[in-house]
């Protein structure tokens, strides 16, 4: 039994390690690591709020662990909680449903600092709370980069947030440890401080909650896959099919082929994915689940919103059901509230619109001269996200949830307690709104009255045309700077009657600092141009004047946004551009020109003009202008 076991934690580790080689593990789940075993860290620990948007049972939650953090280096945790979750905020759909989601991080003091083997199989074991360690653990049969957690301690952990429990939340555990290095499937590991390693949390997000498959082209680096066997795979953005299979059955990615894809070039039919380099093929030339640094594409995308929307329900409350309500009164709904947009709201009666409550989220009964006797009231609640295509997808209940009322006309409504108004859910207040998200207010629901919601910006009101209870800051046109909105009950006074924001309008901005050139050129008209003949390095620095992880991405030639993170040995290093890139464990880092990912990809030099865009994304969720710069390669001289 006990050598059974030994070769299910080495089999589950190999597993693991080879996910690593691919930038970004996923497996079943982590083994535990070797060393002291932890005792009882749920004693010392604290659970920290770090996002609230609603109840804890109504949310997705994510939990993040930290280990290896003395009491002295928690500070550090917190900074890394904050890098690791504004990088998320910046990526496509978390950014749009990170209203659907509480934070929370807990923190327990470690009684030495760092984590087991690391870096190598020679260094000491650490007494820590969650019994973290490389190697897969400090096993000599592992990898270096394999991060483990030990799951008894992680779940004694994550079980202390109230309400969050295994089937609506994810455990995110974070190493101090600059080394690289994670694990993925039922727990997502990181080293906390890694260049690359607050882009792995979304990676392994979606292996564990959208179920998405690696786009790796091989499976070890450095050594490409074979040709895949097998039919059409079940996953949703891997196929056998043609374009024209795909069109003509309406099968797989069929509704995005040839979209400019969120992750650079265009959705089509790219060969490789799944460990095999032929025989197979992704919708993208690279996304997050092939290359960290870029988005989603579009496929990606879509099964990721309805995986978010899944954990949670559109209609988070509503009139009570169980018996038949009176044609006397008003009746509600209170719907969650997407940062990218607004949910649908469709009232019929007796399968008809009631197009007077159009998109409201409630209605008075008693101004529809409903006619005697019993009929049938419903209230449809769909999210109209352009992320989404397939309509099945839309039609499911993460994306379209119907509530219904029998009203019957005898019955009599009740006056019951008076219900003051104020306002119950809203939009944190606490910290600064991005101008371009939309900001809610729901209310209490009188029986006898529907309350409204009034908005003001710097004191002058503003026009809301969709539902009262939101307000989509993009369609105000903010001028740059800080601004209060302001939301009131309509004709109520006195506590909870009110709210106030800070809106943030004024993105951060970014600079960049490059290695001394052959040569700089300006022409009227051009951006600056920079002449290289061999390579260069660009370092971005960013400026915000709120506070917050600013996320800082650029792009080569129109391909996609890629994330900046220094360099993926040293986040404090420039990153490195080459004519043929950079090999580093067996990938290739910062080929001017066409993205290159492995090294068996053709490395001709991209000699010739090239424009590198930059931009930012800070903490309250404002995208800035890109800026850019020109840079001509030419070969060296008597090449």
């Amino acid at each position: 039994m006990v050598a059974h076991g030994t070769r299910l934690r080495r089999a589950a580790a190999l597993i693991g390690a080879a996910c690593l080689l691919a930038t970004a593990p996923v497996g079943a789940g982590p083994a535990t690591a070797a060393g002291p075993s932890p005792v009882s860290p749920a004693d010392a620990a604290t659970v920290v709020p770090v996002q609230t948007t609603g109840p804890a049972e109504k949310r997705f939650n994510l939990v993040l662990l930290g280990d290896g953090y003395t009491a002295e280096q928690l500070p550090e945790f917190r900074a890394d909680v904050d890098k690791h979750l504004n990088v998320l905020w910046s990526i496509e759909p978390f950014a749009s449903y990170r209203s659907y989601i509480n934070v929370w991080a807990v923190e327990v003091a470690s009684p030495e600092s760092g984590v087991d083997c690391d870096p190598g199989l020679d260094a000491p074991r650490r007494d820590t709370p969650l019994g973290m360690g490389f190697w897969g653990g400090c096993d000599a049969g592992s990898v270096q980069r394999l991060l483990t957690v030990d799951s008894g301690a992680a779940n004694a952990l994550a079980g202390l947030v109230p309400g969050a429990t295994a089937a609506n939340r994810q455990i995110v555990a974070l190493a101090n440890s600059d080394t690289y290095g994670g694990a993925g499937g039922t727990y997502a590991t990181a080293s906390g401080g890694n260049a690359l390693s607050s882009l792995i949390t979304p990676h392994e997000i979606g292996h564990s909650l959208g179920g998405l498959q690696d786009e790796y082209d091989y499976y070890g680096r450095g050594v490409p896959g074979g040709a895949h066997e097998g039919g059409e795979p079940p996953s949703a953005h891997h196929t056998v099919l043609t374009e024209q299979q795909m069109k003509d059955r309406r099968a797989k990615w069929w509704r995005w082929l040839g979209e400019e894809s969120e992750s650079g070039g265009v959705i089509g039919r790219h060969e490789g994915g799944l460990y095999s380099t032929k025989g197979v093929w992704r919708p993208s030339r690279h996304s997050i689940m092939k290359s960290l640094g870029y988005a989603f594409d579009q496929v990606g995308r879509e099964v990721m919103v309805r995986a978010i929307a899944s954990k949670v329900n559109l209609v988070q409350g509503h009139t009570p059901t169980g018996e038949p309500v009176g044609a006397d009164r008003t009746v509600w709904v209170d719907t969650l509230h997407p940062l990218g947009g607004e949910l649908d709201v469709v009232w019929r009666l007796d399968g008809r619109p009631v197009r007077s409550a159009a998109g409201a989220r409630s209605v008075d009964l008693r101004r529809l001269d409903v006619p005697r006797g019993r009929h049938t009231l419903t209230a449809t609640v769909t999210d109209p996200t352009p992320f989404v295509r397939d309509p099945a997808v839309r039609g499911s209940a993460a994306l379209t949830r119907t509530v219904s009322w029998t009203v019957d006309t005898s019955v009599v409504t009740r006056p019951g307690a008076v219900v003051a108004p104020r306002f119950t859910g809203h939009t944190d207040t606490g910290t600064p709104v991005g101008a371009w998200s939309v900001v809610h207010a729901d209310t209490t629901h009188p029986v006898d009255r529907t309350l409204a919601v009034r908005w003001w910006v710097d004191g002058r009101p503003v026009a809301n045309p969709g539902n009262d209870r939101d307000l989509d800051l993009s369609s105000l046109r903010l001028r740059p700077g800080t601004h209060t909105l302001t939301a009131r009950i309509a004709g109520a006074s006195g506590p909870g009657s009110e709210l106030r924001w800070t809106v943030d309008a004024t993105p951060a901005t970014a600079a960049y600092t490059l290695s001394e050139p052959l040569r700089t050129v300006h022409r009227p008209g051009r951006p600056v141009e920079y002449v290289y003949d061999g390579p260069f390095t660009m370092r971005l620095t960013t400026r915000d004047d709120q506070d917050g992880y600013v996320v800082s991405q650029f792009r080569v030639d129109g391909d996609g946004w890629y994330t900046y993170y220094g360099w993926p040995t040293d986040a404090d290093a420039p990153f490195r551009f080459t004519p043929g890139g950079t090999e580093i464990d067996g990938l290739v880092y910062g080929k001017l020109g066409r993205a290159r990912v492995v090294p068996w990809d053709d490395a001709t030099p991209e000699y010739g003009t090239h424009t590198v865009e930059y931009r930012t994304i800070d903490a309250a969720g404002n995208t800035g202008t890109a800026k850019r710069f020109l840079v001509t390669l030419v070969p060296p001289a008597g090449s």
